[in-house]
């Protein structure tokens, strides 16, 4: 018998403002419409993200702008609460940003994980979502949050971890995971063209080789069509990440392509799964 849904809770721990997003908005749109209660953690505030002079006007700071935008995008995806944790974007691998002293990847891996946990006793979230063991395209930021995330998930449950809250054991731990036939296909077609898909983007810092070798069961399927128009209205809070841009152009020509899915994919870390079943459900077998 699956959970009753006024009683299912979702929390989804991630690292900058557009991740819930430009990544798994679908499915946290979703289920926020069926009725299930979705928090997210957002470990910093975008603050080595490019925006363009346009978007700081009348703004103090990147990192006010950029809050301000992930608060609109939960408005918009219907979560019921966003938990900041109030560390610095740590930047792409090699840039200045990662020897920031309080960049997210130089606080100790135990001090975050521990505050996740107390977040995790307080909320009590059926099912978990974080990054994959990459962090999707390996920015330092999502692994450190996958590690963290992941440890947070054991740490809760155990008694012997002394915190504000009661223990409380989480029932399911999921990695979302990019599509890595959408990868390959765009690896091949930059070739093609003549580009180097190990210099991917806009600051040519994703290496798309890397993301591509890099192959994770997929154990669950959510299908987000009917709530579509919800993720893209919140993408479209992200403008000065480039918003509703990025489902514009060459990017959607490539989707169309393809004839890709409204569809995210998760691995299950937690229980181990029974190989070659695909739910899709994230509470599936859930008392």
């Amino acid at each position: 018998m699956e959970a009753r849904i006024e009683k299912r809770v979702l929390l989804a721990v991630l690292a900058h403002p557009d991740d819930e997003s430009f990544g798994m908005g679908g499915t946290l749109a979703k289920y926020a419409v069926d009725g299930t209660s979705v928090h997210l953690i957002c470990a910093t505030r975008g603050e080595a993200g490019e925006v363009d002079p346009e978007f700081l006007e009348g703004q103090s700071s990147i990192a006010h702008l950029r809050e301000m935008e992930l608060r609109c995008a939960i408005e918009k995806l219907g979560l019921r609460e966003v938990h900041l944790l109030n560390y610095r974007d740590s930047g792409m691998s090699g840039s200045a940003d990662n020897k920031h002293p309080e960049a997210l990847i130089n606080a100790p891996l135990d001090q975050v994980a521990k505050e996740i946990t107390e977040y995790i006793r307080r909320i009590k979230p059926q099912v978990i979502l974080t990054f994959d063991p990459i962090g999707g395209y390996c920015h330092p930021d999502h692994i450190f949050i996958h590690q963290a995330a992941t440890k947070a998930f054991y740490l809760a449950g155990d008694p012997a971890f002394k915190s504000s809250f009661p223990s409380y054991k989480p029932e399911k731990l999921y990695y979302h995971t990019i599509p890595r036939h959408f990868v390959r296909f765009n690896v091949r077609l930059l070739r093609l063209l003549g580009k180097d898909p190990s210099k991917y983007g806009k600051n040519k810092d994703i290496d798309l080789t890397q993301i591509a070798g890099q192959d994770f069961p997929i154990h669950t399927r959510i299908n987000y069509k009917s709530v579509k128009t919800k993720k893209e209205a919140a993408g479209a809070c992200h403008a000065s990440q480039g918003g509703a841009g990025l489902t514009r152009g060459v990017i959607r020509w490539l989707l169309w392509l393809m004839r890709a899915k409204p569809e995210d994919q998760f691995m299950q870390a937690y229980p181990e799964p029974d190989s070659g079943i695909i739910n899709t459900n994230l509470f599936a077998e859930i008392n």
